[in-house]
């Protein structure tokens, strides 16, 4: 089977790709928005009181400026920031790094569906 040379590289790595996966896929039957971010825990004592627990995956991304880290009272959540918004989008255009039902449902999140939608219906 030829390869494709043409085929963008995934913005995320192997670890963030499945972070994703777990993190925005389907929770008690319904997927989470992707506005909420991904929750992330928080040291209860010692000398990291208060502060968020970073998954590996989760500080690569905040390295790169995909994530940023905003506190929610007694929560903390990385959310994504235009650049990590930008990735998703790429990532979603390839079907072969997601479930599809996951890409539907961030595509759906991202407005990719809507403005297909818009483009259909001829009006405008």
């Amino acid at each position: 089977m030829p390869r494709d040379d043409h085929a963008e590289p995934c913005p995320f790595t192997a670890a963030e790709r499945e972070l994703i996966r777990r993190e925005l896929g389907m929770h008690f039957g319904s997927f989470p928005d992707l506005a909420d971010g991904i929750l992330l825990r928080t040291w209860r004592s010692g000398p990291r009181q208060g502060q968020p627990k970073l998954p590996a995956a989760v500080q690569t991304m905040l390295d790169r400026d995909l994530v940023e880290i905003r506190r929610e009272r007694l929560w903390a959540r990385a959310t994504f920031t235009e650049a990590g918004r930008t990735a998703l989008l790429a990532l979603v255009s390839s079907r072969r790094f997601l479930p599809p039902d996951l890409i539907e449902h961030l595509r759906h999140n991202l407005g990719v569906n809507e403005t297909k939608r818009a483009d259909a219906s001829g009006t405008g």
